[in-house]
């Protein structure tokens, strides 16, 4: 069986990417010659305040209607706009850290792996926070710098969001996966769903695989 594209597209090569997962949207839009959309950007307004649900889904289909050629959103935000970005994508790429036994074929067993421990990737997520609260990276949006209390000391803090969501999420994109995962989806009308390692060789090699389709195109 031949394996799958790296990106399914649609009938006329454009490509709608949805990003879930560790962060490698920004290198693929710029691959693509499109967009870069993180959610993160249009939740947060500047001083930390949130967006409500119905400004941030009316920033997001603007900014999807914005790029009518193609986009890559980074984030996931179901439980505050729902399937926007999924319904309107053409692929969704969950870029995850690789384990044993769960390599990214059409003949992957069970999706347990489809995530990697958080003891793997919190102290990742805490790295990149430092960073920022030493002003060495941008922020996740504009007039958002990070800050001591609200890095350790605040529910809203992205380092207790992991500790809190991990096991939420897992599920969720494991059922999302067995539905619209290309090979393996249940809902073969849909599926458009692929899950990369989000460090190392396996992520490299599916840019490879990127470029040399867009090369053929």
């Amino acid at each position: 069986m031949a394996p799958p594209p790296p990106l399914v597209g649609d009938a006329h090569g454009n490509y709608r990417v949805h990003i879930v997962g560790n962060s490698v949207g920004k290198g693929l839009a710029d691959l693509l010659g499109v967009p870069f959309i993180p959610l993160d950007t249009l939740f947060w307004k500047p001083g930390w305040k949130q967006s409500t649900n119905d400004e941030l889904r009316a920033k997001v289909e603007q900014a999807l209607a914005n790029a009518p050629n193609g986009w890559v959103v980074d984030g996931n935000y179901h439980s505050k706009i729902g399937t926007v970005v999924e319904d309107q994508s053409t692929d969704v790429i969950c870029a995850f850290s690789s384990l044993p036994g769960c390599q990214n074929n059409t003949d992957a067993p069970a999706l347990t792996g489809l995530d990697p421990p958080l003891a793997l990737y919190l102290p990742r997520v805490i790295w990149r926070t430092f960073l920022r609260l030493l002003r060495l990276r941008e922020p996740c949006s504009p007039g958002c710098s990070e800050m001591v209390s609200e890095v350790f000391f605040s529910r809203e803090s992205i380092v207790w969001w992991c500790i809190t969501q991990h096991r939420i999420v897992r599920e969720r994109e494991s059922a999302r996966m067995a539905q619209i995962g290309i090979g393996i989806g249940s809902d073969v009308d849909k599926q458009k769903m692929r899950r990369i390692g989000g460090w190392g060789e396996e992520l490299r090699a599916w840019f490879r695989d990127v470029k040399r389709m867009l090369q053929c195109e």
